[in-house]
């Protein structure tokens, strides 16, 4: 039996974020300007009497703006940190809003009925808070008349116009399929 290869692949463990800022010992600049817990300004200092004084607090040495000259390092409880970032985090994610975009499809030579029904689908789309795509397809000669497709789009929109809003104009465009039959081969 082969042995398993790590990384790269399909794993079962969650893949770990990266850490961005450098901490204690993972510091490599010669010189920091260092910021004490409070947000004062120490000044200039090396690396090693910047991480000298943040054991001193019992606290951790982290590097915040590594592309500044000299960089600046500030201490603070690195553990506290990065659970109030991944709480923000957390919170931010939470009073996110996905929006669904469905799509339905008519055909220019559609059957009161189904329009009926097709519409029906379209409101109860935009009743779940999701934002709704019409797209008509035409077929062979349905092509040279796309004004019954744009005018089909406006009676929808001029019947939905109470609980919806038109984002973007009827377009002749990838939006509206092309579909064609079948072709035979003359002999």
């Amino acid at each position: 039996m082969r042995p398993r290869r790590r990384g790269g692949g399909f794993s079962r463990e969650p893949e770990r974020p990266t850490q961005t800022e450098r901490v204690n010992d993972a510091i490599r600049a010669q010189n920091v300007r260092l910021i004490d817990e409070d947000g004062a300004q120490l000044g200039i200092k090396t690396s090693d009497e910047a991480r000298k004084y943040a054991y001193d607090k019992n606290l951790d040495l982290v590097e915040v703006a590594a592309q500044a000259d000299p960089p600046v390092a500030r201490v603070m409880d690195y553990g506290k940190y990065r659970y109030e970032q991944e709480q923000k985090a957390k919170l931010a994610r939470k009073h996110q809003t996905s929006i669904n975009v469905k799509e339905i499809k008519f055909r220019p030579k559609i059957g009161i009925h189904d329009y009926n029904t097709k519409k029906g689908h379209v409101e109860r789309f935009l009743n779940q808070r999701a934002k709704v795509k019409v797209t008509i397809m035409f077929r062979g000669r349905e092509t040279t008349h796309p004004e019954r497709g744009r005018d089909l789009l406006m009676r929808l929109a001029e019947e939905l116009k109470e609980i919806a809003n038109v984002e973007s104009p009827p377009l002749l465009d990838a939006t509206w399929s092309w579909f064609s039959g079948p072709t035979r081969m003359r002999e």
